[in-house]
């Protein structure tokens, strides 16, 4: 511990030099910028701005690099919680719950919940990679196909009770949103399978920011519009206001909200830590969790702030976990990391356990650039609530203009086709029905998340015990995984049971 103290101290001294200071600076201030653009994101943002870093060492390059990394995480939910339109997939679950606060005149408490939780993920992600990086590395290592099908039930597992009562909706929301990651090509004979319609853009998967900007962007656009109709022309978004008397409330609040917040932390870490895994799911699965353990759940889709700092909080400590198992094994946590391993590569360094030994200044210095990076984070988004907020109050038949050309853009730019463009309408007006008919969506976008990772962890498990599914239940991690999913997907009907004893 003595030992870990003192090379953090050494990595303090290399981030707060004043070059690197001056990076960490400009990384989450662009961060911030890329992150609430829709469609750019964080593996685009670090895309863009990687050949930048090759005029400055390889420490100062990363700890830009990474300060940018935690900047799009916290600007992720700005335009999430502002206009509806999820800034990276990362963010959608934040929508669930943070538009229908900003919906109901609290976008400020949406906005401290959200950045307050992705500090306090962010802070104790780091601590925990400060302390546990070897165990938790080799327990990342361990995890194989059979492993990560169990997950992913568990993901679902939790999601089972999202919409509400009517379990039957929440199924057929999750086989709607299955379905739709099959579109494509399948991965052992290479045939191109539900090719809908005869369209050749269907022989490539379907997008999933394709899918969550059309039901969150568009779908929440033609939703708004007609209840804005049915107030008689008053947009219900003119009510956000913001005060230093408010902020200072909302702040208060934020400590009712530290279950979620701490269960999302840990959750998203481990999650983050798990190869190919990343933010998107972590954030998906805490919402689903935060939910199963939340003292009112129905309140959950209409405004509760726990489904906000839940995600937010698991997200940010996805980003960290992410980076894990890049530096010590050389594979990425996430399609971020990929591109840091890239870069570290051209840099001259080699990733694995040999970098903690060999580059510890490097090592050391990105770490304690994560801490300075988090509070820089937290800071600029408190300071820029104010401006956020002045945002809402634009009449929204100027608005609704602006969030319908930022879905076009946010859904172009990922892929360049033009066919996107079009689903994300289709997508727009499919998620505005569904919401009339009190379909829940977050289902669906759960299950095109992880469709594309639970199809392969099947048939990979089943090719390996020779299509005997006891592999599931028999290895040390995978059990228990499975039986705490089956009993997750079983705790509705359990309590439906309980509630009609009770009543009859």
């Amino acid at each position: 511990m003595v030992e870990i103290l003192a090379l953090l101290a050494d990595g303090f001294g290399i981030a707060l030099q004043p070059l690197n200071l001056i990076l960490i600076v400009l990384g989450c201030s662009v961060g911030l910028f890329i992150g609430a653009m829709p469609g750019l994101g964080s593996v685009n943002g670090v895309a863009i701005l990687l050949p930048l870093t090759f005029v400055v060492p390889p420490a100062s390059a990363i700890i830009f690099l990474a300060a940018l990394y935690y900047g799009a995480m916290y600007g992720g939910a700005i335009s999430s919680i502002m206009l509806g339109i999820p800034g990276a997939s990362t963010a959608v679950a934040t929508t669930f719950d943070g538009r229908p606060l900003a919906l109901q005149g609290l976008a400020d408490k949406a906005l401290i919940t959200a950045a307050t939780a992705s500090f306090v993920g962010g802070t104790i992600s780091v601590i925990l990679f400060t302390l546990a990086a070897p165990p938790l590395a080799h327990v990342a290592l361990v995890f194989g196909p059979p492993e990560t099908l169990a997950l992913m039930l568990l993901a679902f597992a939790t999601f089972v009770g999202l919409g509400g009562d009517d379990i039957w909706k929440t199924i057929f929301s999750i086989c709607i949103g299955l379905v739709l990651a099959a579109v494509g090509t399948d991965i052992v004979s290479g045939e191109p399978r539900l090719q809908l319609f005869g369209l050749t853009g269907f022989f490539s998967n379907i997008n999933f920011l394709v899918l969550a900007i059309g039901i969150y962007g568009i779908g929440e656009m033609l939703w708004t519009i007609e209840q804005t109709a049915k107030a008689g022309g008053a947009s219900m978004l003119s009510r956000a206001t913001v005060s230093v008397r408010r902020v200072l409330a909302h702040l208060r609040d934020q400590l009712t909200l530290w279950k979620a917040t701490l269960m999302g932390s840990l959750l998203g870490y481990f999650v983050g830590i798990l190869p190919a895994a990343g933010a998107t799911p972590g954030s998906m699965m805490a919402y689903g969790v935060a939910k199963q353990l939340s003292a009112n759940p129905d309140s959950f889709g209409k405004g509760n702030p726990e489904g906000v700092s839940a995600p937010e909080a698991a997200n940010n400590a996805a980003s960290t976990g992410s980076m894990l198992p890049m530096l010590t094994l050389g594979i990425p946590g996430s399609p971020t990391t990929a591109i840091l391993l890239g870069g570290m590569v051209i840099w001259g360094l080699e990733p694995g356990p040999q970098l903690f030994v060999d580059e510890k200044a490097f090592v050391w210095g990105l770490i304690a650039s994560l801490y300075a990076a988090n509070l820089f984070a937290l800071l600029l988004n408190l300071t820029f609530i104010p401006a956020f907020i002045a945002v809402l109050r634009l009449p929204f038949t100027i608005l609704a203009p602006v969030i319908f050309v930022l879905c076009l853009v946010g859904g172009y730019a990922p892929t360049n086709r033009m066919f996107d463009v079009w689903l994300i309408l289709v997508f727009g007006f499919v998620g505005y029905l569904l919401r009339k008919l009190d379909y829940p969506l977050a289902p669906a976008v759960l299950a095109i998340v992880l469709g594309p990772m639970t199809e392969p962890a099947l048939r990979q498990s089943l090719l390996m015990s020779g299509g005997d599914l006891a592999i599931f239940f028999t290895r040390p991690y995978s059990g228990p995984i499975m039986v705490v999913a089956i009993a997750l997907l079983a705790l509705p009907l359990i309590r439906r049971l309980v509630r009609r004893f009770r009543t009859g």
